[in-house]
């Protein structure tokens, strides 16, 4: 991934906002600018942008990966065994030593959301003005430029394929985990197959039965289905970093009545909303077309959050599909449009889709079937 045109326009914002150093501690922003993408961060990571330089500090054990995936122009190494430990204890010393070449009343541009209270005085006791860099980053990720929404079309026939794989091996008797594990199975086989070298990041899970399926996010577990079980399967793929989502609710047997009735009205809620998402219309139009159909049908009540989210880098990602959100659509933002319901005693159901917008229209990236007869096992 070349990160030289984001490093570029953050330049372009901090000129304008006359701000001679970033620096950025969101994991998600680090890969962003930098393409440096860790396990964990229990050891922290502090990414640094001034006119001319990109700058890491990072443990000694990401040095070499540091090297190897970025282009930085300058590594500061911090150190845990004895024999180096007069190069630098922590993240801390090193911000110290770069922050002191610059003087009183520097305008420095940080994550507000994102800067741990310590750096943040830290930095001020220097005599440093923080400038809230959030949305103006945000704002650079919303739009996906044509690399990025690759590797998500991609993500999207990958975690579709998985899907498909789970759900149709899906039966009483065996456990939520054991229904995700036919979908990994699938998914791993055709990234070693047509991906070699590639990162895989994958989210699963599969919450059944009347009192979990109600529960939004929960992981699965080792509860068996049983029949006439109700479950929402879903899943996240991340192809070098990238995301897309897929989700479905199925049955197990044959689903009551009222399970039919809502399966249908959250289905009609979808269709609605990936008919109207598209470039020109605001976020909240979106939302409001899903809206009106929950409550037409008097379940309003039942819809607990927003219509969709944007994803990419991240499993939710700004901009939202909110009641509130004024936002104009542009070409290049991608979302998952998953309108659900969670109604006590009888069920979830929800069914999520990923979708590109172009100029010409909306371009669903994900697919599997979504009709009552085809979901159920």
């Amino acid at each position: 991934m070349d990160t030289t045109k984001r490093v570029g326009k953050l330049r372009e914002i901090m000129d304008d906002k006359k701000i001679d150093l970033a620096v950025i501690m969101h994991f998600e922003n680090q890969f962003y600018f930098s393409g440096l993408k860790a396990i964990t961060y229990s050891r922290p990571i502090v990414l640094t942008v001034d006119s001319d330089k990109l700058s890491l500090i990072v443990p000694s054990l990401e040095e070499n990966h540091a090297k190897t995936m970025t282009k930085a122009d300058k590594l500061y190494v911090y150190h845990e065994t004895f024999m180096s430990s007069s190069k630098g204890g922590s993240h801390i010393e090193h911000l110290k030593t770069l922050i002191s070449s610059y003087p009183t009343g520097t305008r420095v541009g940080v994550e507000f959301s994102s800067l741990p209270i310590q750096l943040g005085n830290m930095m001020r006791e220097a005599g440093l003005e923080l400038v809230n860099l959030d949305n103006d980053i945000q704002k650079m990720r919303y739009i996906k430029d044509e690399e990025e929404i690759e590797l998500i079309t991609e993500s999207g026939r990958l975690v579709s394929l998985a899907l498909k794989e789970s759900l149709e091996n899906a039966k009483a008797g065996l456990t939520e985990m054991e229904v995700d594990q036919f979908g990994n199975q699938a998914l791993f086989a055709e990234v070693a197959r047509k991906h070699p070298n590639a990162t895989l990041d994958f989210f699963v899970m599969t919450p059944s039965g009347i009192d979990r399926s109600i529960l939004p996010h929960v992981f699965s577990n080792t509860r068996k289905f049983d029949e006439n079980d109700i479950s929402i399967h879903s899943r996240q793929v991340g192809l070098n970093g990238y995301r897309a989502e897929c989700e479905r609710t199925f049955f197990i047997s044959v689903p009551t009545d009222r399970q039919k009735e809502l399966f249908k009205i959250a289905h009609e809620a979808q269709l609605a909303a990936l008919d109207t998402i598209k470039v020109g219309i605001t976020a909240k139009e979106v939302n409001e077309v899903a809206r009106q159909i929950f409550k037409k049908h008097d379940v309003e009540e039942y819809s607990i959050h927003r219509t969709g989210h944007g994803i990419g880098i991240g499993l939710h990602e700004e901009p939202s599909l909110r009641y509130d959100n004024d936002l104009i659509l542009q070409e290049g933002m991608v979302y998952c449009v998953e309108p659900g319901l969670y109604v006590p005693g009888v069920g979830g159901f929800r069914h999520s889709d990923t979708v590109v917008l172009r100029k010409n229209g909306s371009h669903q990236v994900t697919e599997y079937a979504k009709e009552l007869d085809e979901l159920t096992f």
